[in-house]
């Protein structure tokens, strides 16, 4: 274990060149490259994966500006919290892992559930309530479950998941290595939003996650406020988060969250220490939301300046301009990605919309695995074939219990 962990601020990359090299500044912003971690090999952008990137923060964008007009128009129900503006947080980093690799987020998941691989399909299907959801309808806009991409939920409850993703990072550790005798090689991804760092769960998780060596990345998605309520209003140390991991020994980062690349390539490293070394790290992940915290908010708290300012440095726009630039993108391309993921967010409305509501019947199901009274255990969403769970020990020859 580091006696002094290391903080790294990674910023931004000025072009989109396969082999240019990631920059890393200290804290002080004096430029530092020897200080940061060791690059790995081949680690490059290519045409293809520019592509990529570009794709799903559009995908991303048009399904939210979708949500919204769902929302607004009584279709989707509760509380809805768009994605807009943070884009180049859930693509850059999910990118940067393996499939095999877990990850963990809050509530403002819509995106994260894109990236990961969930169709726009079965999003919006849950996030109209349907059966065809993701969670049958019984989630919603809070609660993304994708299992075959390991996305182990958004969760409602602000901090919970942290330790969710601590837990997750040592039960692959403690699979590969105790169970499997091999060198464990995944790391977790653990989302919150920087509102959730004044919640104990966070400092347990912390605290856990530094004794126990654990690979869990904890990525604060730091948008500025707390709801409506300013970082530096609401938050010790508002200024600087790494100086929360450090009181736990561990190393921390600070990424420019509103440019793709730069989260792709500092998270490729990221994650390949902590698979490297079994150690957490933390994220202060600089990024803003567009719009406000959830569809009811009005934004008193903050100026129109400040908005459009920020509003500038969209995370689309910049990707778009540095693959022009490097001759990656035309703007006829860029008009075709557009097309096509506005159509993708208009069919999966459609579909949404065609999706049956859950049968009163459903209130009996998926409470437990198994059969269990008037509770009739459960089955995969459609999604994943739908395939009914099978009895192991609760209901054994028409005998309920564990014996």
């Amino acid at each position: 274990m580091t006696a002094s962990p290391k903080v790294w601020a990674i910023l931004a990359m000025s072009t989109l060149e396969s082999t240019q090299a990631l920059t890393s500044f200290d804290v002080h912003g004096a430029a530092n490259p020897s200080s940061a971690p060791s690059r790995r090999p081949g680690a490059m952008v290519s045409a293809e994966l520019a592509m990529h990137l570009l794709r799903q923060m559009v995908v991303i964008r048009e399904f939210e500006v979708r949500c919204m007009q769902a929302y607004q128009d009584k279709k989707i129900g509760g509380f809805c919290h768009v994605y807009i503006g943070q884009e180049a947080v859930a693509v850059g980093c999910t990118a940067a892992i393996r499939p095999s690799d877990p990850m963990v987020t809050a509530y403002r998941d819509h995106g994260h559930a894109l990236a990961r691989g969930m169709s726009a399909n079965a999003c919006m299907a849950e996030m109209f309530g349907r059966v065809d959801g993701c969670a049958k309808g019984k989630g919603g806009s809070m609660h993304m479950f994708d299992r075959e991409h390991n996305l182990f939920g958004g969760h409602g409850i602000v901090g919970a998941q942290i330790p969710l993703g601590v837990g997750l990072a040592f039960a692959c550790k403690y699979e590969d290595e105790v169970i499997h005798e091999r060198k464990s090689d995944r790391v977790a991804l653990a989302f919150l939003g920087d509102g959730a760092l004044n919640q104990g769960a966070f400092h347990e998780a912390m605290n856990l996650a530094g004794l126990l060596n654990t690979p869990a990345v904890i990525i604060c998605e730091n948008n500025g406020y707390s709801m409506g309520t300013s970082i530096h209003r609401g938050t010790t140390m508002g200024h600087n988060l790494a100086a929360k991991a450090a009181a736990y020994g561990i190393e921390s980062a600070v990424v420019d969250g509103m440019d793709v690349l730069s989260v792709y390539e500092s998270m490729s490293l990221i994650c390949d220490r902590a698979r490297r070394e079994s150690r957490p790290a933390f994220v202060d992940m600089r990024t803003y939301r567009f719009k406000g915290h959830s569809m009811s908010d009005p934004r008193k708290y903050r100026t129109r300046e400040e908005e459009s300012q920020y509003e500038a440095g969209d995370p689309i726009t910049t990707m778009k301009g540095r693959m022009i630039e490097a001759g990656m993108l035309t703007n006829e391309a860029f008009k075709s990605i557009l097309r096509e993921a506005r159509a993708e967010a208009k069919a999966s409305v459609e579909f949404a919309e065609s999706s049956p509501v859950p049968a009163i019947t459903e209130l009996h199901t998926d409470v437990f695995v198994e059969p269990w009274g008037r509770y009739t255990g459960s089955s995969d969403p459609k999604m994943l074939g739908g395939a009914r769970r099978e009895p192991s020990f609760r209901a054994i020859e028409n005998s309920e219990g564990l014996s």
